[in-house]
């Protein structure tokens, strides 16, 4: 589907964001969105520690202020730190200079080159600023959809064995809409991936 795995042309839109990594290598990435909170991200960090699993971490400026010791603790377990906006920011909502400076404020406290803006959405203009000032602009190839009140956490796993693949970025949300699913899927999802031989990597 669109929304899972976005199409060909959307992934046109923005030729130097990455949406999928090498295709000719049995690796995925896992990323979590939004957090982190104190609801979600200790539990999400536990279960990835349980299994000796490295993901990425988009957070959102504003929760990483709120919780410097949950940022702090992401980064000790050896997890990658992405920005996601300090206040997970709509770019059509927004001047350009007000989404940039948004992003750089959320930077203060991240100190990544790592960025995927809410909702996969950007205007040209972010993408190319973005661009210009080193971001390396992460997409996905696989969203579980895990924040959906329409989903079941069976049917959030669903997706995940179904559009997986070589090189996937999968995002879920370390977030107060995903939690309850995620404690129910997310470590079969894991031990699911395992014992296809996909091997979890973080990004460069």
């Amino acid at each position: 589907m669109i929304i899972e795995q976005p199409a060909i042309y959307l992934r046109w839109l923005f030729p130097g964001a990455i949406w999928r990594m090498d295709q000719k290598k049995k690796d995925i990435y896992i990323t979590f969105d939004d957090g982190p909170i104190p609801e979600a991200t200790p539990w999400i960090l536990d279960v990835l520690d349980n299994y000796g699993i490295k993901a990425t971490f988009f957070m959102v400026g504003e929760n990483a202020f709120k919780h410097p010791d949950l940022l702090e603790e992401v980064k000790r377990r050896g997890h990658r730190i992405g920005n996601h906006t300090y206040n997970h920011m709509g770019a059509f909502k927004h001047t350009n200079k007000t989404y940039f400076d948004n992003v750089e404020k959320a930077n203060l406290l991240l100190h990544t080159n790592l960025m995927r803006p809410p909702h996969g959405i950007m205007r040209w203009h972010n993408y190319i600023k973005l661009r210009k000032n080193n971001y390396k602009i992460i997409m996905w190839d696989l969203v579980t959809r895990d924040y959906s009140r329409n989903l079941t956490a069976e049917e959030v796993l669903w997706n995940v064995k179904h559009y997986v693949r070589n090189g996937s970025i999968i995002t879920f949300h370390d977030s107060l809409k995903s939690i309850d699913k995620l404690k129910k899927m997310l470590p079969t999802a894991l031990e699911w991936l395992i014992a296809q031989g996909y091997t979890f990597k973080v990004f460069d």
